[in-house]
């Protein structure tokens, strides 16, 4: 187990051919059409954004389910859901409707085909983001080179080198995650009907992920959450999206101790409420992590896989103080979903070092 006080930013002065001087945009549109995590790890970016450009208009783009996390951003003007299950004729009006609010840049934090298409047809003339591999970056007006494969640094300083590339300076990498009072609110209710008074210590658990070389077992979380609630009288949330819902049930089922199941049953912003109750989150490697650390609840973050560019580096926790569980168990590559070995490298990691950990925060 090894313990992680945020790592350190690498390359911190910038990426590529850094631009001196900031260039006067009026009206920015900034992109990022992946998971939770992602776009909450792109908070920082959108900080120093409007820091630079304290007068400007900027306009987030995001996908449906993320869209708490996006709107009531500080930085933000407007928040425009892109929905990837658009046919042709949508995705054309779409396009239409990006042409007519006369963006002059588009920065492109997560580079696909799809959004370098989306902001080319859309007439922005200044479109800046990473020169990803199989060409992505050709319709892209400034690219830097994409070596997050690397891992060398955070998720979090890869995407603020994009602006350090056109002389955007960068003061702070702190997360913003809105938690309204409806969420709040919502989040307090579900507790109560759990049984969960305001005095009550409650440890959030996500036992969920996005692949199967992400997912510590169900049977070992269980007994992780009996244990804490044996040795520290916590009170145990599970949380889970509706994709991973079997997965914190199947939890419940094994705990021996009470819990409140709450699998499937939250949006993101239910999440952030949750999660801002908390006194712990014990999680793998996930979105609600960063959620987490944008609010400020500990982090236990279980970590399987060896590949660099999947590392607790890039991806881990990133506030002080909070506990990376990563162990490595000599894969020379790592075959990710489809592993023939079992997923050894989160087998290895007991359910001692989860619990030592989570006491040692509780504390």
């Amino acid at each position: 187990m090894s313990k992680v006080r945020s790592f350190p930013p690498v390359g911190m002065q910038g990426a590529g051919q850094a631009r001196s001087e900031v260039e006067n945009y009026k009206n920015i549109l900034v992109v990022r059409l992946d998971r939770m995590g992602d776009v909450v790890l792109s908070t920082p970016a959108l900080k120093a954004l409007r820091d630079a450009y304290p007068d400007s208009r900027i306009t987030f783009m995001v996908r449906p389910y993320v869209k708490d996390i996006a709107q009531g951003n500080p930085s933000v003007n407007e928040v425009i859901i892109y929905d990837k299950g658009r046919g042709f004729l949508e995705n054309l009006e779409f396009i239409r409707r990006l042409r007519n609010k006369k963006f002059d840049l588009a920065v492109v934090l997560h580079p696909t085909f799809r959004t370098n298409w989306i902001v080319f047809l859309s007439g922005i003339p200044k479109r800046l983001g990473f020169d990803r591999k199989r060409k992505m970056g050709i319709l892209l007006t400034d690219k830097i080179p994409d070596m997050k494969h690397l891992g060398l640094k955070h998720e979090i300083d890869y995407t603020l080198d994009i602006l350090r590339y056109i002389g955007v300076n960068v003061k702070d990498r702190k997360m913003h995650v809105p938690v309204n009072q409806d969420s709040q609110a919502r989040s307090r209710e579900a507790l109560e009907r759990g049984g969960i008074s305001e005095n009550d210590t409650v440890v959030v658990i996500n036992p969920g992920a996005s692949c199967p070389s992400k997912r510590w077992p169900a049977k070992k979380f269980a007994e992780a959450a009996d244990m804490l609630v044996k040795s520290r009288g916590v009170k145990i949330v599970i949380i889970s999206g509706k994709e991973d819902k079997g997965f914190g049930e199947k939890v419940a089922f094994s705990m021996k101790e009470s819990c409140l199941d709450l699998s499937g049953k939250t949006t993101v912003g239910d999440i952030a409420g949750i999660l801002k109750r908390a006194k712990l989150f014990i999680s793998n490697d996930s979105g609600p992590v960063h959620v987490a650390c944008a609010i400020g609840t500990p982090v236990v973050a279980i970590f399987g896989r060896c590949d660099r560019g999947l590392s607790p580096r890039r991806w881990g926790p990133s506030n002080n103080g909070d506990v990376v569980i990563h162990k490595d168990v000599g894969c020379l590559e790592c075959l990710a979903h489809n592993c023939a070995l079992g997923f050894r490298c989160l087998q290895a990691i007991t359910v001692n070092e989860v619990v030592k950990a989570a006491e040692e925060l509780l504390r």
